[in-house]
């Protein structure tokens, strides 16, 4: 039986938190830093439990985006995983139906940076990918983030965007988008 959970970070137990932290570890081949898993806390998780195991992981963490003059309250969604042994049975797509449905609730804009592997994916589900550029309000200042460009999808919920402007996105460590 497939169980899925909406979650905060705040409700989540130890054994949950090492669980989806060596989901995301497994999933990623090792590529998942302190910074990403740091990154992925203090929002919204969607988890899909099946016979007791985790099976996928996903989160929305609140940040704030500049475009066009305005700071935008965003959803970011972050660390989504699906085991390798589950995937393609639709439980990215049902855990990013939990995460969207928060999205559309309560902030005016979704944000992800995604895989190229994944890109489709969220085309497919209505995210539109950034055609400007992309930078950061660094602790030195606003700095281009070119190499993330290609990456960033939105999801427009409140607000009108020019895709091909300017985005920018508020400091963190580690990947910024």
């Amino acid at each position: 039986m497939t169980e899925l959970w909406t979650v905060h970070t705040a409700d989540l137990d130890a054994a949950v938190l090492e669980a989806a932290r060596a989901l995301l570890d497994d999933a990623f081949d090792g590529d998942f830093s302190e910074d990403d898993w740091e990154n992925a806390l203090g929002g919204m998780h969607t988890l899909i439990w099946e016979g007791g195991e985790l099976i996928g992981h996903a989160s929305l963490v609140q940040r704030r985006l500049v475009h066009d003059g305005r700071a935008l309250r965003t959803g970011y969604v972050e660390a989504v995983a699906v085991r390798s042994d589950h995937r393609r049975r639709g439980h990215g797509a049902a855990m990013m139906d939990a995460l969207e449905r928060v999205l559309r609730k309560a902030y005016a804009l979704g944000a992800l940076s995604a895989s190229d592997e994944a890109l489709e994916f969220y085309a497919s589900r209505g995210w539109l990918l950034w055609r400007g550029s992309s930078s950061a309000m660094t602790p030195s200042g606003i700095e281009a983030t070119k190499e993330d460009d290609g990456s960033i999808h939105v999801l427009p919920v409140g607000v009108t965007l020019d895709l091909d402007g300017e985005i920018t996105a508020d400091w963190r460590s580690g990947d910024v988008w």
